[in-house]
């Protein structure tokens, strides 16, 4: 058993690990991730006793504090018991020694046994990790960089060791040598303990039953692997996938703003955080269980920001909602699809307050909506789907993204004109006085848009509506809008109802997807999962049309409901 109390580790006046407890048994294998410098690497050197900062806490392994023994003590177990198989192979290997020497060398420092078993030993080893006799006899520059990884490992294992690091151990390989390794490492893991330091999140989930994920020296989060990659519950748990390109993703790829910051009070992540609030910045949230998993964050990990419970809408007899529910979580892009006339548009009033719900209620931020008033609108905006009906042809420029503010009567007239300014760059637009004074009429329809967008976000909301904002614009236009809209919720932290009769393009901005029909949700859930998936048949059809499959199928459906009814009439 591995077990980790309160490790810190500092070099000089900058501390790396502050304060890490975990705890592995026998056969368990745990994957450290997070980004550079966050002191994924050394944690595992101070396991080995090779970190150069000062350490302080606990590394119990077979009844020993690794902090307090010996320097012989270490030594002895380094190789024997525990083995590392470090990120830079050109560093680990000696250049002036053939592969199967160093290999033997590593059980002769350990074992009383002659040159020539040893060298046995080591060629056996070698074959294991698919290197055969001639490629044995090579020097370390011979070989390329997966098969010197492959000596690393036969290296690590040859005295069977019970406790196995990997320090980023597939970087820079190519995907088939990639996959091998990950092969191998399936093999060499296999009742012992084993870490895997990595930014791969796909050979976390390859080789690990738990995942760590380490922010500026303290796990933000822990549990199963596949729980944490299928639904983070920490912001940057959720970052850090998002960041990680997939083949099964959908979205398209996302970064985290900002920068780790070593030197903070309060929560580690809170600068980079979008739903930090006072606490976080003054107080270290303390781990805590929730879902079968450890978190530390004083919110409880990602919070919801809307929630619709049980939406009704009647126009006269007509039923233009039924019993829609729905959440969206902070920082999230949810997808409203369905074909025109499904309710997609009609909802979205009614979140905003332009039609009244005959039943059902919208709980904003933890707080029911019981009006629309300034309060909730510097929260929700919406963009609408014509940018030319929606901005004012009596308005400039300028006069179009200030109105939001002094409706609400926000700051002083100096302070609006640079909140405007602010945000016409933010969208990507000029702020000199040409620009400034132009009406609709003289803009582009993709400068029309964006000076909608800007008009919304000109309050700081954290909910953004856009319908169909992209429908009336070219492809080139269209793709430039929706990069805006990513990178806004990416710098703002953002949370986008999108509603779109476009499949297509649902799939490369959502996080998860709510299909419409007939004024009901169908079918709620990941993006990437409905996609795949699909579990409503109307679902499928639009899925299999946003693929052009199904016409055929759909023109037969078509042709003998005609043919029936034709015999009905007759």
């Amino acid at each position: 058993m591995l077990c980790i109390k309160d490790l810190k580790v500092s070099f000089g006046e900058r501390q790396i690990l502050r304060g890490v407890d975990l705890s592995l048994e026998r056969g368990e294998c745990l994957a450290l991730v997070g980004e550079s410098g966050a002191g994924k690497t050394t944690m595992g050197l101070s396991i080995m006793g090779l970190a150069k900062g000062s350490a302080t806490g606990e590394i119990l392994f077979q009844e020993k504090n690794l902090l307090a023994i010996s320097r012989e003590e270490l030594r002895q177990l380094r190789g024997r018991e525990m083995a590392m198989v470090f990120q830079n192979v050109e560093d680990a290997l000696d250049p002036v020694q053939r592969i199967v020497d160093q290999i033997a060398e590593g059980i002769t420092v350990h074992r009383s046994i002659s040159a020539k078993s040893a060298k046995d030993m080591a060629l056996k080893h070698l074959l294991f990790v698919g290197l055969n006799s001639e490629k044995a006899r090579m020097y370390p520059h011979q070989l390329s960089g997966g098969e010197k990884q492959r000596v690393l490992i036969a290296l690590a294992l040859v005295n069977d060791p019970d406790l196995l690091i990997l320090d980023e151990p597939t970087a820079s390989l190519d995907a088939l040598t990639k996959a091998d390794i990950i092969r191998l490492f399936r093999s060499a893991i296999l009742g012992r303990i084993c870490i895997v330091i990595t930014h791969d999140i796909s050979l976390a989930a390859a080789l690990a039953d738990k995942m760590a994920v380490l922010y500026a020296g303290r796990i933000v989060e822990m549990g199963s692997a596949q729980d944490l990659i299928r639904a983070p519950l920490h912001p940057y748990t959720r970052g850090l996938i998002r960041s990680y390109p997939s083949m099964t993703a959908t979205k398209d790829l996302q970064g985290i703003p900002g920068r780790m910051n070593h030197g903070l009070s309060g929560c580690p992540f809170h600068e980079r955080c979008t739903q930090s609030i006072d606490i976080c910045s003054r107080t270290v949230p303390l781990p805590q269980e929730k879902d079968g998993r450890i978190i530390a964050c004083h919110r409880g990990g990602i919070v919801p920001l809307l929630e619709i419970e049980d939406l009704s809408l009647n126009f006269n007899s007509y039923s233009a909602l039924d019993d829609i529910s729905l959440s969206l979580y902070e920082g999230e892009t949810l997808a409203l699809v369905g074909e025109s006339g499904s309710g997609k548009t009609t909802l979205s009033k009614v979140i905003m307050g332009i039609y009244e719900a005959n039943g059902g209620s919208v709980v904003l931020e933890g707080k029911m909506v019981t009006k629309w008033d300034g309060a909730f609108y510097s929260r929700v905006q919406m963009i609408f789907q014509n940018p030319k009906e929606s901005v004012s042809h009596r308005m400039n420029v300028l006069d179009a993204v200030l109105e939001p503010l002094q409706v609400q009567k926000k700051g002083s007239p100096e302070e609006r004109h640079r909140r405007a300014k602010e945000v016409l760059e933010l969208v990507e637009l000029p702020i000199d006085d040409d620009f400034l004074q132009r009406y609709p009429h003289e803009l582009s329809g993709g400068e029309v848009q964006r000076v909608a967008i800007a008009r919304a976000l000109v309050l700081g909301p954290k909910l953004l509506i856009a319908d169909e904002p992209t429908s009336a614009l070219d492809p080139s236009v269209q793709a430039k809008i929706l990069k805006l809209l990513m990178n806004l919720q990416e710098r703002m932290g953002l949370a986008i109802i999108f509603i779109t009769h476009d499949i297509a393009l649902a799939r490369k901005v959502s996080d998860q997807m709510a299909v419409m029909h007939k004024g009901r949700i169908v079918e709620v859930g990941s993006t990437n999962e409905i996609l795949i998936h699909p579990q409503h048949h109307y679902t499928g059809r639009l899925v299999n049309c946003a693929y052009g499959r199904g016409e055929k199928e759909d023109s037969e459906i078509d042709r003998v409901e005609e043919s029936l009814a034709m015999k009905r009439f007759c």
